[in-house]
């Protein structure tokens, strides 16, 4: 066989740049750029996220349920556990999680890509009283000239950040396994 034998092909999105690769799924000659390594092969972008689509159950309002529901729940119980001072370190992570297991049912397990984002900010969002508050008394604290207030209040809000971090990221995790 001869050099003038050989047919050569181009990327379907890069029509300039030659290869010799080609999709497993579709049969398109797609480049370096254009492919991507899955455990059943090379597969172009389109494939890739035709696929992935078929994995996204979630509808629009699912969403909006998730918010709903884990904004007030996130800030009942912060408000219930911030009190408690070195517990939270434990506590904030059984509080996301709870949280995160009732979005889940609410959702009937339906997955979507923005999901757990959603969940996660809503979390931050209804832990924005508690870390406003001890804020708020501290600013008051600065403008009446009392130093000792303001210490007060920066201690104030350590716990809820902890509280807010730990159960925002426990969130996140648990919903994870549900998103695209």
């Amino acid at each position: 066989m001869t050099d003038a034998n050989v047919e050569i092909i181009y990327c379907v999105n890069h029509p300039q740049t030659a290869t010799g690769l080609r999709c497993n799924k579709c049969g398109k000659p797609v480049c370096t750029k254009c492919i991507v390594r899955t455990p059943v092969g090379y597969r172009c972008k389109d494939c890739l996220r035709s696929q992935q689509q078929v994995f996204e159950t979630a509808v629009w309002y699912d969403y909006v349920l998730a918010a709903i529901i884990t904004a007030p729940l996130a800030g009942i119980a912060g408000a219930l556990i911030i009190n408690l001072g070195f517990f939270i370190i434990f506590l904030a992570p059984v509080a996301g999680g709870l949280i995160a297991e009732l979005v889940r049912w609410a959702v009937r397990r339906r997955r979507g890509k923005y999901l757990t984002w959603v969940a996660a900010i809503a979390f931050v969002a209804g832990c924005l009283p508690l870390l406003g508050l001890p804020l708020l008394v501290g600013i008051l604290a600065l403008f009446s000239g009392e130093p000792s207030g303001l210490g007060f209040s920066i201690l104030g809000v350590l716990w809820p950040a902890f509280y807010c971090v730990l159960g925002a990221s426990t969130v996140y995790a648990r919903l994870r396994g549900i998103s695209v």
